[in-house]
């Protein structure tokens, strides 16, 4: 008899699902603004919010983003059941950040272009 690993499915598919997202990270803002970080401002590409919002405003909200990104992966993959219950609450509580506090941070005219809603 033949013994046939289960396993080496999960690869191949896994392998997939990582090609499908490091392809597709050429199209995601966040990806882009945290690449300019790394970036010499004479090389920065002719992006519409590069050509709109001054490079520090441009690099603090992509920090912001990324401490909200973060926060969100340890709630999710958090070892404990009642702290990943929190997980939805933690997506509504975005909205009045994003309303509320970013504007008090960053003007409504370079969010508007950092948002991607020109």
């Amino acid at each position: 008899k033949a013994v046939v690993s289960t396993q080496s499915g999960h690869y191949g598919r896994d392998g997939q699902f990582v090609f499908l997202a490091v392809t597709s990270l050429g199209e995601f803002q966040l990806w882009e603004r945290l690449v300019l970080i790394f970036t010499e401002q004479s090389l920065y590409p002719p992006i519409h919010y590069v050509r709109k919002v001054p490079q520090k405003i441009i690099h603090c909200f992509t920090f912001l983003q990324i401490v909200q990104l973060v926060g969100l992966c340890l709630i999710s993959f958090a070892g404990s059941a009642y702290l990943k219950m929190f997980f939805p609450f933690a997506i509504i509580i975005l909205m009045p950040i994003r309303e509320k506090i970013l504007p008090a941070l960053i003007s409504e005219r370079h969010l508007h272009w950092l948002d991607g809603e020109h």
